[in-house]
């Protein structure tokens, strides 16, 4: 198991979130628009994930330098997102001079990536074999999706990642006490590994994954 890193963290934290008005707002059925993954999901009601997902100019830059710094990145690089969403990140990383792929489950996120990195974007699912060979990218990364795996399927994908990956970094939801339980449980629409954050380096070992993570809360 590699390193704990704080990446993420700073723009996860920078956002402001009413928990209970979600947990009471028909969440049931929320939830099941939300795990479509798509129109609603990244561009629908609030209610039903982001509430409109667009592209900041130089809002992912710090985290893309971050990267690049942590695992001492050249340009052409190679870097596989898996859960790439609408794969802004994987466009700045772009910009900086990385070669870039990634995959997603959503054909909307996908089709609303920039088009300089489109036709290096596919449609996958995480924990289904991955067509690359062993250690084939520089660094695989993974930010706020594989908790939305049960834990059955997180092993798998957790295993392709390890195989293609000479570098991995994943960020998934966790908490620290009752309060950030409860707060996760209330905002969390698509999670399905709800896990403290000494279940997930458990789980890190025994599935023996040995790359560096982050875990975001929920203050």
């Amino acid at each position: 198991m590699g390193k704990l890193l704080n990446l993420i963290t700073p723009l996860h934290t920078s956002t402001k979130r009413e928990y209970l008005p979600r947990m009471v707002d028909d969440k049931v059925q929320c939830m099941l628009k939300a795990k479509e993954y798509e129109f609603d999901y990244w561009d629908g009601d609030r209610r039903y994930g982001y509430g409109g997902y667009r592209y900041l100019e130089g809002y992912w830059t710090p985290m893309a330098k971050g990267l690049i710094e942590t695992y001492e990145l050249r340009k052409g690089s190679r870097i596989l997102d898996m859960g790439c969403g609408k794969a802004f990140l994987l466009y700045e990383l772009h910009k900086l001079g990385m070669e870039v792929h990634g995959f997603d489950i959503s054909r909307h996120g996908l089709n609303e990536a920039k088009d300089e990195i489109k036709e290096k974007l596919f449609l996958h699912r995480a924990e289904e074999p991955l067509p690359y060979a062993d250690g084939e990218f520089d660094l695989v990364i993974s930010i706020n999706s594989l908790h939305n795996l049960p834990v059955f399927n997180l092993k798998k994908a957790l295993a392709e990642m390890e195989r293609v990956g000479k570098n991995k970094y994943l960020c998934v939801e966790s908490f620290r006490n009752e309060q950030e339980l409860f707060n996760l449980q209330c905002w969390a629409l698509t999670c399905e590994s709800f896990f403290s954050k000494e279940e997930w380096e458990w789980l890190f070992k025994e599935f023996h994954f040995s790359g560096d993570y982050e875990f975001i809360y929920f203050e």
